[in-house]
């Protein structure tokens, strides 16, 4: 079959762990003579493949099929409707009479699952390989460690790791607390003189050990030692480990440099503040389930003037809902003015990086592909447009609005030349330029 020729050659061209979590999952739906369709475990996955290589697979599959195809990529079905038998066939499976296993995970929360959570670029490769972990497979390795800002969904994904997992293996003996919880657990355990009913809990009867706020034990020296111990004897044993913290090992302060280097034993990643289409897709999604008629021109002020802490976008929306049932009739622009100023402070003045991702939003292109080398025509056009109107509506310079696109003051003036001259001589072009000026303003 030409796909799984194609995995060979690409298991050979690629880094192993970049095959193991990028191409590996990946499953053939059909081959025909001029394409062949690929699907991934959600959207955001394809997109990513499809962003990043799609060109090596491409050529690849042309290698190994002998002819030239397209690339298609199907979006699969949804997490509600997958296959329950396929993942759990590979899993534990109770038999009769033996009993489920009791674990004592604490305070998860019923919401904060793989479907619930939004998947956009400052979070994929997280949400990736949590859903890895949650499935039981060596990609990544057996340990990982996820850091972010609060309120950018460490928890959320350490808790849809607890609930796939007891969802689907109910006799995996996890564990999941956060590192003050550990902490004191253990100084309990050395008061009452019962350490080796703490450590058995631990290095024995421990299957998946999710400890969120590692940062929490910074000049805990024996707590450090007691964790580290653990997580050396876990990785040993191919056991399963996710540790999240407010910055990367290797930036944690008061924490031993030993322990540091067993929790970077693995992958580890970060979680950034969500792009604005990622805002703008969570304000759509919470307003869906407010069952809130929201337009989408106050879709797009939430999402543009509440940037950085997801909490705060669920924070307006929960307030919006409030408002919206004690007042009754329709949401009205001064509403969201107050709701927004009143979550995020004064509205924020207008700065480059918001006039990019606006302007990125309307040209259907990320900031990503707009920082890229790419002449596409598209991607320039926007690139440009973007940098024009961040010198009309702003202040800064010419050489720091060039900063956000990687590129130096001289590109960033061609590019104003460029935009003015084509307003004086296309009347189509000065038009749109002039409604994307006019929505910036709104901004």
């Amino acid at each position: 079959m030409v796909w799984e020729e194609t995995k060979e050659r690409l298991k050979d061209s690629v880094a192993d762990n970049i095959y193991k979590l990028w191409i590996e999952p990946l499953r053939c739906v059909k081959t025909d003579e001029d394409a062949i369709y690929l699907s991934g475990p959600d959207r955001y996955f394809s997109a990513y493949v499809s962003h990043n290589y799609s060109e090596l697979i491409q050529n690849t599959v042309s290698e190994a099929g002998g002819r030239s195809r397209r690339l298609v990529f199907n979006q699969q079905i949804d997490d509600a409707q997958a296959k329950p038998e396929t993942a759990s066939a590979q899993r534990q499976l109770r038999l009769p009479n033996v009993p489920v296993v009791e674990n004592r995970v604490r305070n998860l929360h019923p919401r904060y699952t793989f479907s619930e959570f939004m998947v956009g670029e400052s979070n994929i490769l997280a949400q990736s390989a949590c859903r890895a972990i949650s499935a039981d497979n060596d990609t990544i390795g057996p340990c990982l460690f996820i850091n972010s800002n609060t309120g950018l969904g460490k928890s959320h994904l350490t808790h849809a790791v607890a609930h796939q997992v007891l969802g689907e293996s109910p006799m995996t003996r996890l564990h999941y607390l956060t590192a003050q919880q550990f902490s004191s657990e253990m100084v309990k355990g050395i008061t009452n003189n019962c350490m080796d009913v703490f450590k058995q809990k631990y290095h024995e009867n421990c299957d998946i050990l999710l400890i969120e706020d590692v940062h929490a034990l910074a000049g805990k020296k024996k707590t450090q030692e007691e964790l580290n111990e653990l997580l050396d004897a876990m990785i040993k044993r191919g056991k399963k480990v996710v540790l999240t913290a407010n910055a990367a090992p290797r930036d944690l302060q008061g924490i031993d440099s030993d322990f540091c280097s067993r929790m970077a034993s693995g992958l580890v990643t970060s979680i950034m503040a969500p792009d604005l289409s990622t805002r703008k897709r969570i304000v759509e999604k919470k307003a869906a389930q407010f069952q809130i008629d929201l337009e989408e021109a106050f879709v797009d002020y939430i999402a543009q003037h509440i940037q950085g802490d997801v909490r705060q976008l669920e924070s307006a929306m929960i307030a919006l809902n409030a408002k919206k049932n004690l007042l009754g009739g329709e949401i009205e622009k001064a509403l969201i003015h107050e709701i927004v100023k009143s979550i995020g402070g004064v509205a924020q003045l207008l700065t480059p990086q918001m006039i990019s991702e606006f302007v990125g939003s309307q040209f259907k292109v990320s900031m990503k592909d707009m920082q890229s080398r790419s002449r596409k025509k598209s991607l320039t056009f926007a690139r440009q447009v973007a940098m024009y109107l961040s010198r009309k509506h702003t202040t800064e310079s010419l050489a720091d609005i060039g900063k956000i696109f990687n590129r130096d003051h001289s590109t960033v003036l061609h590019s104003i030349k460029k935009v003015t001259d084509l307003t004086r001589r296309d009347n189509s072009v000065e038009a749109q330029v002039d409604l994307l000026s006019d929505r910036v303003k709104q901004l």
